[in-house]
């Protein structure tokens, strides 16, 4: 049986009946605790009743540190049916290196796992498309954050997306951008009066202009020398990420690939992957990334060789990140960056 109202095995709706019970002293704080809200618990911890009461009031105690019953007086249009689940399309057009900011990567993980503890079994299938050859790393950031059911419900398709799509949603309910035949009332094929698509930030909205990191090292560079930061990269596809700040002047940075194994190796008897130039990151925090195209060590490197007075201090912290090896499947249906 699914665990759904109207699908509940013998067993499964006693559990609901002795859920209601236990729980009983938290429902009237709650906007509608009928039995579809009540079996999205006990389905996301498996219909164990107590680890299911123990997520619903940890769920309670999330509703009260964030006022979540004053957080708006938006109330949404009457639909005439229970929704139960939502289809989520998850649009990749334009992942870049840009979303892989360690701060940005952090704040995903964080709503994701706000997400699995205080809405449960909401999501009835998440559909990728446009993914690009960066979305196995993006995956494998998140995966801790899901729970195996949640990334059971994770559909990637390929090239052929409109067709994946329509398969799984009516035409008249998908909109004509994604290959239904939904438009606006003035033809527009995006929907733009029911859908409110993403973008850049605008700077008016900013909060601040830096964020403030906490770094895993710290090395003084002599002054008409440099630094050298070796990563082994055991196969194609994985991305080097970094943030360091200087503390004296700016610093030269550059990363390079090592031509011979086993050796220390000057800059110029390696092959150079993203050109070294000086960065004021004395001022400005530098953060960056790259995907590795091929498997070697690569090499990061601090340049101080051009002050002949000032000694540098940098700070920085540098992370492989890995693509998910179930991911790796997909590969030549996914979109090079």
């Amino acid at each position: 049986m699914s665990g759904r109202v109207g699908d509940l095995s013998p067993k499964q709706a006693e559990t609901l009946a002795k859920f209601r019970e236990n729980v009983q002293d938290v429902l009237p704080a709650l906007p509608n605790p009928d039995d579809y809200f009540l079996l999205r618990w006990l389905r996301a911890r498996n219909f164990d009743l107590q680890k299911s009461e123990a997520m619903l009031r940890k769920y309670m105690e999330f509703r009260k540190t964030m006022d979540i019953d004053h957080i708006l007086d938006w109330q949404p249009p009457e639909l005439g049916r229970k929704i139960d689940t939502i289809v989520m399309i998850f649009d990749c057009e334009g992942l870049g290196l840009k979303h892989f900011w360690k701060p940005l990567v952090e704040m995903y993980q964080e709503f994701f796992g706000l997400l699995e503890e205080n809405y449960p079994e909401t999501l009835k299938s998440m559909l990728i498309v446009k993914a690009t050859r960066l979305f196995p790393v993006g995956y494998n950031l998140m995966k801790p954050f899901l729970s195996e059911d949640t990334r059971r419900k994770i559909v990637v398709l390929g090239s052929n997306w409109k067709e994946g799509l329509l398969k799984l949603i009516s035409p008249e309910e998908l909109p004509a951008h994604f290959g239904g035949t939904l438009k606006d009332p003035d033809g527009n094929p995006k929907c733009l009066t029911k859908i409110n698509y993403g973008g850049e930030i605008p700077k008016s909205m900013y909060v601040r202009d830096q964020v403030k990191t906490q770094y895993e090292h710290s090395v003084q560079i002599s002054r008409s020398s440099s630094h050298q930061v070796e990563y082994e990269i055991l196969f194609p596809g994985c991305v080097l990420r970094w943030q360091f700040s200087s503390d004296g002047g700016d610093i030269g940075f550059g990363v390079f690939l090592k031509t011979k194994m086993g050796e220390q190796q000057r800059a110029g008897d390696m092959t150079e992957v993203l050109v070294s130039q000086r960065y004021n990151a004395h001022m400005v925090p530098e953060d960056g990334s790259l995907t590795c195209s091929e498997a070697g060590v690569y090499v990061l490197r601090f340049d101080n060789t051009y002050s002949f007075v000032h000694a540098k201090k940098i700070s920085f912290t540098v992370e492989v990140l890995l693509p998910d090896e179930g991911m790796q499947k997909y590969d030549k249906e996914l979109t090079p960056v």
